[in-house]
């Protein structure tokens, strides 16, 4: 009793389908001083035995950054267990109705329909030889299977958080001009944008190079995952594998606690 009171209380994030798999989204566990990170995941799977089978392509973050399974834990650090990410946004029932949900100086999450024909000219300036879009749309079937919605789910802060850090690297790496990232929350129909990268440059090439890497990366490293419904039963959609500078919690699976 006396080691739990000295203990740390972190809470952890149960992300994507594993918060259907640990029946909850969300709880708070006290872990040793000098606890690290490995620690925690070793005794979640002891609580959890079923998370094991995601060992090997979980990532984890602390305080909404990337974090090795070495990190030590602090008190009221937020813990997220992140599942291999696939595109998309948030449920539109966990949040305002508001068209901006959250924005940055380049990234935004919203839940209304996103224009992308206002976004590319709003980010045109005189001085830009090219603007360079993506534009993420909900098609209508996957292998086969007719596709009647999507539901979206994502760890928001964090989602947000590493959009913009995409686009700042994009800004200095590519050299382009401007860069412009949006997201649609909830529940999208057959048609609908999910979401919109808008570049502008003096020249083509660094465009078309920087809208390529944004969605690369977006798609591997941004903490967002889409449901999809179909005529006949539900799935999650497969995640891309993370990129090998996110370390993975199977690191962990030799942890004792």
């Amino acid at each position: 009793m006396c080691d739990i009171l000295r203990g740390v209380q972190v809470n952890v994030r149960y992300l994507g389908m594993l918060s259907e798999l640990a029946g909850r989204d969300s709880e708070s566990l006290v872990m040793p001083d000098g606890a690290a990170l490995g620690e925690l995941m070793a005794a979640l799977q002891q609580r959890i035995p079923e998370l094991a089978q995601f060992s090997q392509v979980l990532a984890l973050a602390v305080n909404y950054e990337y974090s090795g399974v070495d990190t030590k834990l602090h008190e009221g650090d937020e813990v997220a267990l992140i599942p291999p990410v696939s595109g998309g946004a948030p449920d539109a029932s966990n949040g305002s109705s508001g068209a901006f949900v959250q924005t940055t100086e380049h990234a935004a999450l919203v839940r209304q329909p996103i224009d992308g024909a206002a976004i590319a000219v709003a980010i045109k300036e005189p001085a830009d030889g090219a603007v360079v879009v993506f534009d993420g749309i909900v098609r209508n079937q996957t292998r086969g299977r007719r596709t009647l919605y999507l539901d979206y789910t994502s760890y928001e802060p964090m989602a947000l958080q590493h959009m913009e850090q995409l686009a700042q690297q994009a800004l200095t790496s590519y050299a382009v001009r401007a860069v412009w990232l949006v997201h649609r929350l909830g529940r999208l129909q057959i048609g609908d944008t999910s979401v919109f990268i808008a570049v502008a440059s003096a020249h083509r090439a660094a465009a078309f190079d920087a809208c390529h890497w944004l969605i690369d990366r977006l798609k591997k490293t941004v903490p967002i995952w889409k449901k999809e419904y179909f005529e006949d039963g539900a799935v999650w959609a497969d995640g891309e594998p993370f990129p090998p500078e996110i370390s993975l919690a199977r690191q962990s699976s030799d942890t004792r606690v």
